[in-house]
């Protein structure tokens, strides 16, 4: 089969055990994304096979037109509304999805809320620079933890900030809520009291169309100056723009974000990458070596079991009819 892999940032793919699994297919892979339907109609032209890394690159019914020998699509991890599915099915496009895995994403929440609280990516730099100490960190230790959403990531972080000292409390859904207390965790009462209280708060929310500016200006607003907003589920999660205004008028006082509206970014433009109080990544919270091997292991076996007559794992089986 051919094979084409979209957005392999890091030059990584080759690199995995997992890639072995291709072996006697014609992979082709790139290392940038581009959004151009012409560009990406020349890219998957060829291409039996897309595998795509997570949402980097969307998958409409204009681009399906132009790929008339495309049979199928893997996804690392879950569909997240960049691919038409109904477009796929109506032209006999089979689409599989994988699961998610490991706590690379929860860990790099941490990481965020250690390093903006005790100001470590700027000391580094500033002691690169010749300097000493130049800032008095906040240990978490004692402080408030806010998790929002209860799911398999806001249940590692919530533990993390159990095992540091935190008073962690949630907030969420009727059932997220009712799990992490039967796990023996706080409920927030309100969730006004949640913004208002927290010393950081933690998103982990699944984005779709119901929770699509979910944290609102007025939420923000309710934040400690001192307060760290931490993000490394999706920026449509936040009113849009909100964020970048709420920094510069001090509440919350500081935020660690991994996820833009549009990725990647291109230069320094974002308005956050501008701001002393924003500790920003560049979208990295899944991006690691064990979940990779996960992701793309369960990519190319759908690969493989498609070519040889066996896959029926897939989310749109009625495609089968058109194909």
């Amino acid at each position: 089969m051919r094979i084409v892999i979209p957005d392999d940032y890091q030059n990584c793919l080759r690199g995995l055990d997992c890639f072995a699994k291709l072996a006697g297919h014609e992979v082709q892979i790139f290392h940038d994304t581009v959004k151009d339907i012409d560009a990406l109609a020349a890219r998957f032209a060829d291409a039996d096979a897309i595998v795509l890394t997570r949402e980097r690159t969307r998958i409409d019914a204009a681009l399906l037109d132009r790929l008339p020998r495309l049979r199928l699509i893997c996804q690392t991890g879950k569909l997240a509304g960049h691919v038409d599915l109904a477009a796929c099915t109506a032209r006999g496009v089979l689409v599989a999805e994988g699961s998610g895995a490991g706590s690379a994403t929860a860990e790099l929440s941490w990481a965020l809320a250690l390093a903006s609280r005790r100001y470590l990516v700027d000391e580094a730099n500033r002691l690169q620079r010749g300097l000493w100490q130049g800032h008095l960190g906040q240990q978490l230790n004692g402080q408030r933890l806010g998790v929002w959403s209860y799911g398999r990531i806001g249940r590692q972080v919530a533990a993390y900030g159990k095992v540091f000292g935190m008073k962690v409390w949630v907030w969420g859904r009727a059932g997220s809520v009712a799990a992490a207390a039967g796990d023996g965790f706080e409920v927030a009462p309100s969730r006004e009291d949640f913004f208002a209280a927290s010393d950081v708060i933690s998103l982990h929310v699944r984005l779709c169309p119901e929770t699509t500016g979910l944290v609102t200006a007025e939420d923000l607003q309710r934040m400690k100056a001192s307060a760290l907003l931490v993000n490394t589920s999706r920026a449509e999660l936040i009113e849009r723009g909100a964020l970048e205004r709420a920094l510069v008028a001090g509440r919350p006082g500081f935020a660690a974000i991994d996820v833009y509206e549009e990725e990647p970014l291109r230069g320094r433009d974002h308005p956050l990458l501008k701001l002393p109080n924003a500790l920003c990544t560049p979208h990295i919270g899944y991006v690691e070596r064990d979940n990779f091997e996960r992701y793309f292991g369960i990519a190319f076996d759908h690969i493989n079991q498609y070519s040889a007559g066996c896959l029926t794992d897939v989310v749109n089986p009625q495609a089968r009819v058109h194909g």
